[in-house]
């Protein structure tokens, strides 16, 4: 046993993280290092067990089947075509707006958000087929990418959001609740986004110029058939995942095998499949779930040997002893989960911050589920926020040499989406019920 005390533990653990996190060495890895090192430190070679209870608990656990479900479901709409004709269609109907293009690109965000859950593909998928777009017409650069990245962004709070499925269980909250629950938080930040879009292209006429009406002249009736062609799809995945969810007909685990069921059957219809797509949806969704499944084990085993050395009693204590009462602590963790969103990976955060701040939560008095949201809005802002913001790097991995898009031009792009997310923090704030009605009226 360690003859150091809980604090100078706390201070290891913690510090190492920091100073490790700018090394560029995998997260997963970090974190796991890290625990192996302190709890080989304070308990010896035991605390090996530690690392299979995590790894085994994670692998059986049922409702984490959801996970690679819904990332399934995300990565095969993804080579179904279905983006590119929803663009087409929003495009005739809003492109004679002034900022009609980056206005569709929230849109389509939104609609894939509800849809596909997976922020890689979203963004990346926008990036294909919006950005271009925008840019053509003459678009700001730093508007287009903008609007690309924090479009794409959503589908981390709409459901289904794998952010939602990973944090319902770390924090004994109804991963369906928390669907519903996020619903209206993620529309109001998508019209919020539309709405100052819209604003700054009035008084910017430049940034956003409007469509040549040539390009867009189809006669309603082709336009009205178009819509309900492209939309009526999407209806049906949205009623056989989250509609059997917020009926209570099925739980998400259940309904993301239905979801990943009902993709296949839209690919099939698009004429887009082949075994050699499902081969390659197959291999994305493995890694995918297998870096989170590392992140899951390691991140769990760092959160079973900070506890263990008495690391949380310290941070609550640090928590609760900020001045303003409860609200006091509450922006204090706000604040504390920014930060590390700027350089830790959303899926890190969860596991490493839950288990400390959802029963600090209720403590304090704040409704599990509305304090969940909030949590999960806030880490909305880690895709988005430099240097380790995972959506930026993306939209600048597609840009290709023409388009002359710097990095520059997509950070200034992102910081007024950024603002409008914590716009949405302050409004859930003042009228919690934004969060807490809908899940009220859900059944079962």
């Amino acid at each position: 046993m360690s003859a150091l005390s809980p604090q100078a533990l706390t201070l290891i653990m913690l510090g190492s993280l920091l100073v490790l996190v700018f090394s560029g060495f995998p997260i997963g890895y970090i974190i796991g290092g890290i625990a192996l090192l302190v709890g080989i430190l304070v308990w010896g070679v035991d605390v090996g067990q530690l690392f299979y209870i995590r790894m085994y608990g994670y692998a059986t656990g049922y409702i984490i089947l959801a996970l690679p479900l819904f990332v399934f479901m995300g990565v095969m709409l993804e080579h179904s075509g279905i983006t590119e004709k929803m663009y087409d269609t929003l495009y005739l109907w809003l492109g004679s707006f002034r900022g009609g293009l980056a206005v569709v690109t929230v849109l389509l965000g939104t609609i894939l958000a509800a849809c596909v859950g997976v922020i890689a593909a979203s963004v990346t998928m926008l990036s294909l087929v919006a950005l271009p777009s925008m840019l053509k017409h003459g678009y700001s650069k730093s508007l287009a990418t903008g609007a690309t990245v924090a479009g794409g962004c959503l589908g981390i709070v709409i459901p289904p959001s794998i952010m939602l499925v990973v944090y319902g269980p770390m924090a004994g909250v109804s991963v369906g609740k928390l669907f519903a629950g996020a619903v209206v938080p993620g529309l109001i930040m998508s019209s919020l986004y539309i709405t100052y879009i819209s604003i700054r292209s009035h008084f910017q006429p430049a940034l956003a110029p409007v469509v040549p009406a040539g390009e867009l002249k189809v006669s309603w009736a082709k336009k009205a058939k178009m819509l309900v062609t492209s939309t009526l799809p999407v209806l049906v995945l949205l009623v056989s995942v989250l509609g059997v969810i917020f009926l209570g007909i099925a739980p998400p685990t259940e309904a993301a095998g239905v979801g990943a069921f009902m993709s296949i059957v839209l690919v099939i219809a698009y004429r887009r499949f082949s075994f050699k797509v499902l081969g390659k949806v197959g291999l994305t969704t493995l890694r995918v779930c297998g870096y989170c499944c590392l992140i899951m084990a390691m991140a769990g085993a760092f959160t079973s040997v900070f506890l263990g050395v008495g690391g949380k009693d310290i941070v609550v204590n640090f928590l609760l002893s900020v001045p303003g009462g409860r609200w006091g602590s509450f922006t204090a963790i706000m604040l504390i989960l920014l930060v590390l969103g700027m350089f830790i990976n959303w899926l890190g955060i969860v596991f490493l911050m839950v288990p400390i701040i959802s029963p600090l939560a209720a403590q304090l008095g704040f409704d599990p589920l509305w304090f969940g949201i909030m949590v999960c809005v806030n880490l909305h802002m880690a895709f988005m926020t430099p240097p380790v913001a995972g959506a930026i790097f993306i939209c600048k991995g597609i840009c290709t040499p023409e388009m002359g898009v710097s990095m520059a031009d997509i950070i200034r792009g992102v910081w007024p989406f950024v603002l409008l997310v914590v716009t949405a923090l302050a409004l859930c704030i003042a009228f919690p019920d934004l969060i807490t009605w809908l899940p009220s009226k859900m059944i079962g």
